[in-house]
């Protein structure tokens, strides 16, 4: 009996030993390293890179190789990107747990941003969907450049006539996860009554647009000095947050989306109808290790105890989808919501601001 108990102490010590190890290797910042050198001879452009992890100061426009064009891939020229919050997590390397993907002590892909919109320039010979001179916006990782390099397969679609680069850029990676967390996740139905708590961010500004397409009843949560931006955009109803707390009001939701993630999901539910559906989309970024996914972990772990369905969704970008947007948007059915306008040098001032949880709406980074 005692040595089956040295035994599992000794396994219990490894294990120990073993997370702290890998606990370690997560949080741990590798120094920035040089510059890569150019290809001689190549074609260069301007791009945000990204070198080692830390605050927006670890940024820099340098002068990089531009994308060779392959066969199967068209090179785009980027006329505009939209920041995200995934672009300053990506940044400072946090929640630790995503460097699991993203690299360990220093970003794998040293390139930021995801939303772009341009004018393609040249198309391989394996592409048939585009040509040159067409006007596009998509999502693709490297978007804070001059050019990217895109797979006509990917999530890539026509911009919309009459519709600015700007706004085009605006639309990827926030609308695409409106959408799918009302009509997905949500199953959102006409005539039923959503909440969107965060209603005044790039999300929310979009998610309160098509819920109202979809038919629903909208109330939007924000601050005072947003209240106004919120009703214009469709909601039927809106509450100040800093005046009211949605969790103890009368009101009854089928269906809330929660872009901030600032209350329990015990409080949520007194919000929601008995067979409601609560939605995450993000969350308190206060923790270094686990970030916004805090609120999702624990809410499912109550999600077993309670009669309504709880829901997680990280948008997946996709042509489809994409194309449905541009058909919203063209129509007038959706207007993206434009903030603040900074040049590629910016980017690091922009990523300042958009940490600050006080944009409204989109920030637009102009490539040209």
């Amino acid at each position: 009996m005692k040595k089956r108990y040295r035994i599992l102490g000794a396994v219990a010590v490894v294990l120990v030993l073993a997370l702290a190890a890998g606990a370690v290797a997560l949080s741990r910042n590798a120094p920035c390293p040089d510059a890569p050198a150019l290809h001689a001879g190549a074609a260069t452009m301007r791009a945000v890179v990204l070198g080692c992890y830390g605050p927006p100061s670890a940024l820099e426009v340098a002068v990089v190789d531009k994308p060779a064009l392959a066969d199967d891939r068209m090179l785009v020229k980027v006329h505009a990107a939209a920041l995200n919050p995934l672009d300053w997590h990506y940044m400072r390397g946090e929640p630790y747990i995503m460097r699991m993907e993203s690299g360990l002590g220093r970003p794998v892909v040293a390139r930021l941003g995801v939303d772009y919109a341009g004018t393609v320039e040249a198309v391989g010979s394996q592409v048939t969907k585009f040509k040159p001179g067409d006007a596009v916006f998509g999502g693709r990782t490297g978007a804070f450049a001059e050019y990217v390099s895109v797979s006509e397969h990917g999530a890539v679609a026509m911009k919309p006539a009459g519709v600015s680069f700007e706004q085009a850029a605006a639309v990827p990676i926030a609308a695409i996860t409106a959408l799918q967390a009302l009509r997905d996740k949500g199953q959102l139905r006409a005539g039923q009554k959503v909440l969107i708590n965060g209603a005044s961010g790039g999300v929310g500004t979009f998610a309160v647009q098509l819920a109202k397409h979809f038919g629903a009843e909208v109330t939007g949560v924000c601050s005072t000095r947003n209240v106004e931006l919120v009703r214009s955009i469709g909601a039927d109803q809106v509450i100040d947050y800093t005046r009211e707390d949605f969790t103890r009001g009368e009101a009854r939701y089928d269906l809330v989306i929660d872009n901030v993630g600032n209350h329990s999901l015990l409080a949520v539910r007194r919000a929601m109808a008995p067979a409601g559906i609560y939605v995450i989309v993000g969350g308190p970024s206060d923790g270094k290790w686990f970030g916004p996914m805090t609120t999702p972990l624990k809410a499912y772990a109550l999600s077993p105890f309670i009669s309504q369905k709880v829901g997680f969704i990280l948008g997946q970008l996709n042509a489809t989808d994409l194309t449905l947007l541009a058909d919203l948007i063209q129509t007038g059915k959706v207007t993206p919501v434009i903030d603040r306008r900074y040049a590629l040098a910016e980017v690091p001032e922009a990523i300042e601001y958009l940490e600050t949880g006080r944009a409204r709406g989109k920030v637009i980074v102009n490539v040209d």
